[in-house]
C-alpha cells in the first residue's frame, strides 16, 4: 500500500509539473517567466502572448488537473478515496513547485479546478459561477481566483451537511482537502492581496499585451 501511495504521488507531481505556460511560450519565442508578471498561468500568457494561447494554457492546466485523479478512481478498487486525494495534492504541488523548473511555478488555480473537478463537480460549478460573478463585476483575475477557491471548501461543506447528491462520494476529507488547497491559493497570492489593498492590482484585459501584472 505505501508503494502504491508512493507511485501515485510521483507520478502525479510530474504530471503536474508540466508547465504548459512556459511550453507555449517558447513555442513563440517568449520566456513566459521573463515578462508580464513572469507567472506561468494561463493569465500572464494570454497577456504576453496571446488570448488563445491563454486559453488553451488554462486548458492543459486544468485537464493535467482532473486526469491523475480520473486515472486513480477508473484504476484502483481499494483506498481509491484517499489515493485520490493524494493525487490531487500532488499534482498541484507539481504545478506550484514544478521540477523542470527549478521548483518555480504557478499558482495553481486551474490545476486545483481540474482536481476539484474530478473530486467534486457541483461544488466545483458553483465555485466557479462565483469566480466569473466576482471577475465581470471587477474585472480582477486575482480577486475572482481568491473568492472562488475560499468559497470551494464552504459550498462542498454545505453540499455535505445537507447530504446533496453528488455524481462522486463527497467525504470530510474532501472538505478538508478543499480547505487545504484554497489555503495554498490565497498564499499564493499574497501579492496579488497586497496590490489589491493597495489599489496597485491590475485589471484584466484579455487583449492587453503590454506585460501589466495579472
Amino acid at each position: 500500500m505505501n508503494i502504491t501511495y508512493l507511485i501515485v504521488s510521483g507520478a502525479s507531481y510530474l504530471i503536474g509539473a508540466i508547465p504548459f505556460g512556459y511550453l507555449i511560450g517558447r513555442l513563440h519565442g517568449i520566456d513566459i517567466r521573463t515578462v508580464g508578471s513572469g507567472n506561468i498561468g494561463a493569465t500572464n500568457v494570454t497577456r504576453s502572448v496571446g488570448k488563445i494561447q491563454g486559453k488553451i494554457c488554462f486548458f492543459l492546466d486544468f485537464l493535467k488537473g482532473a486526469l491523475p485523479v480520473v486515472l486513480v478512481n477508473s484504476t484502483f478498487e481499494h483506498d481509491t478515496a484517499n489515493l485520490a486525494l493524494v493525487a490531487g495534492l500532488a499534482t498541484i504541488i507539481g504545478h506550484v513547485f514544478p521540477i523542470y523548473l527549478k521548483f518555480k511555478g504557478g499558482k495553481g488555480v486551474a490545476t486545483a479546478a481540474g482536481v476539484a473537478l474530478a473530486l467534486a463537480p457541483y461544488p466545483l460549478l458553483i465555485a466557479v459561477l462565483i469566480w466569473l460573478l466576482t471577475f465581470l463585476t471587477t474585472r480582477y483575475v486575482s480577486l475572482a481566483s481568491i473568492v472562488a477557491a475560499a468559497s470551494l471548501p464552504l459550498v462542498a461543506a454545505l453540499f455535505l451537511g445537507l447530504n446533496f447528491a453528488t455524481p462522486f462520494p463527497l467525504a470530510g476529507s474532501t472538505v478538508f482537502f478543499f480547505a487545504l488547497i484554497a489555503l495554498m491559493a490565497i498564499l499564493r497570492h499574497v501579492a496579488n492581496i497586497k496590490r489589491l489593498l493597495n489599489g496597485t492590482e491590475s485589471r484584466f484585459d484579455s487583449g492587453d499585451k503590454t506585460g501589466k501584472r495579472p
